[in-house]
Parts: structure tokens; C-alpha cells; sequence
């Protein structure tokens, strides 16, 4: 296997799967805990509308993405606290509108759209330098913000209501740690895909629940879950020669379900 270090392609798709996993760990365990996990499907299904609209102006698509993107958390925010709409009815509103107006302005561009496959599905071995630069700088702000204000990001995330009774700055929280998810999501959905992207930030979470029910050890855990899995099945992608995105998506899900038997057998030895 160490002859595949000698690739440069496979030293980058390594460095972008171990920031992937600790980013989507600090991000997935807030929207796992504040029971949002439908908002990185919301935000990444609005993506498609700024690549639709990218592609149509002829502009770049992932500029566009990232307004769409953005746009559509902080819609999310505006349309539950100003509007007293829930929160997953805003999730479907902008999931709905993004994917709608994406299918539009794709119809409307002429000639082929040759690089949106790589959007919906990714290709983590084609990951370049600059797009290792800006997803180091996205973790590097996003840990930084996590250390400055983790005890008031766990309080949101657990109970927003006690956190506004307590007078933490609950509406900038919201605010950033949704712009976060949507900045995550711009930089991630070409490399890894939108089937990839959901799944890093829900399984490795709902998986660590089972036997860890505090903050920072479902963070730490599940970053972890992600590490071994992303690296074994960018491994076992380049053996085979088989979808890398595919092969992560299963290992993951391979890891919740033995976790879950797991847990129910000591649950049933305890009792006997």
C-alpha cells in the first residue's frame, strides 16, 4: 500500500479526508444535536440552484453555490425566528426553491453541463491544492470559533431556550454556526458529493450516541468513525477500482449497524 503515497492525487485525497473529518464532526454533532440533520440536505439540495444559475451566467458555479448556500442558512434563521416557521418546514421550503430554480436554469443552458455528475457525486481523488488551502483555512476558523465560544455552542445546541434565559448570544451562534454548515458544504460537495457529504455528518454522530451521551466525546468519537472510515475506503476505492464515495457511505453505515447490534447484545447479557 505505501506505494500509493508515491501519487501525489492520493497524498491530497488523504489530507482532505482527515479535514473533512474533523470539520464534519464539529459540524455534524451540532446539527445532530439540535436535531437539524435535514439542514445539510436542505443547503446542499440549495446548491444546486447556484450551480444551475452558475452555469446558465456563465460564472463560476461554485461562487454561485456559496451565495445560494449562505443565502439559504441564514433563509432558514430568518424564516423560523422573524416568520414562527419550524425549522424542517424551512429546511423543505429552501430544498425545494433551490433544487427547483437549479433544474430550471440547467434546462435553460445551452449545450451540456459536463462537470455537474461531479457535484451530485464527487470525486475525492481529484482534489487540487487550492482546494486544500481553502478547506485548511475553513478548519483552522471553524476550530478557532468552536474553542472561543464551545460552551455556548453545546448550550444552543442542547437547549436553545435555556441558553436565551441565560443570556448567551444565542442569534449569533445560530447564525454563524449555520453559515458554517453552508460554507462546509460549498467547499466539500465537489470532492466528496452530495451522498458522501450527508452521511460524514449524521453516521459517524448517530453512531457515537450509542455508547457516548455528552458533547465533546460524540465529537471526538465520531471524528474518529469518520478518520478510519474515509481512510479505509479511500484504500480499498484505489485497490478495486470503485467509487471512493460509495465504498465510505457503506463502511460508515456498516459501522452504526454493528455499533447498534453491539449495544442491544450487552444490553441483553446485563439482564440475563
Amino acid at each position: 500500500m505505501m506505494q500509493y503515497f508515491e501519487y501525489g492525487f492520493f497524498t491530497q485525497a488523504l489530507i482532505a479526508v482527515v479535514l473533512l473529518s474533523i470539520c464534519s464532526a464539529v459540524i455534524g454533532t451540532y446539527i445532530i444535536t439540535r436535531r437539524l440533520v435535514a439542514i445539510s440536505g436542505g443547503i446542499t439540495h440549495a446548491c444546486f440552484g447556484g450551480l444551475g444559475l452558475g452555469y446558465f451566467l456563465g460564472v463560476s458555479p461554485v461562487a454561485m453555490a456559496a451565495v445560494f448556500a449562505i443565502g439559504s442558512s441564514i433563509g432558514v434563521e430568518v424564516l423560523s425566528r422573524r416568520f414562527s416557521l419550524r425549522e424542517d418546514s424551512a429546511i423543505a421550503v429552501v430544498w425545494a426553491l433551490g433544487m427547483a430554480l437549479g433544474t430550471l436554469f440547467v434546462f435553460m443552458t445551452p449545450g451540456y453541463v459536463p462537470e455537474l455528475n461531479a457535484f451530485l457525486f464527487g470525486n475525492i481523488l481529484t482534489v487540487s491544492s487550492s482546494d486544500l488551502y481553502a478547506f485548511g483555512i475553513f478548519a483552522v476558523v471553524l476550530l478557532l470559533f468552536f474553542g472561543w465560544k464551545q460552551r455556548s455552542i453545546m448550550s444552543v445546541a442542547f437547549d436553545r431556550d435555556f441558553a436565551v434565559v441565560s443570556g448567551l448570544p444565542v442569534r449569533f451562534i445560530s447564525y454563524t454556526m449555520t453559515v458554517m454548515v453552508a460554507i462546509c458544504i460549498v467547499l466539500t460537495i465537489r470532492l466528496v458529493g452530495i451522498m458522501l457529504l450527508m452521511s460524514m455528518m449524521s453516521l459517524p454522530m448517530i453512531a457515537a450516541e450509542v455508547y457516548f451521551h455528552r458533547y465533546t466525546p460524540i465529537m471526538i468519537v465520531s471524528a474518529l468513525i469518520s478518520l478510519v472510515s474515509s481512510i479505509a475506503g479511500l484504500f480499498l476505492s484505489t485497490i478495486f477500482d470503485v467509487p471512493c464515495s460509495a465504498i465510505i457511505v457503506l463502511i460508515l453505515a456498516g459501522v452504526f449497524i454493528l455499533t447498534k447490534i453491539s449495544a442491544l447484545l450487552i444490553k441483553a447479557l446485563r439482564k440475563h
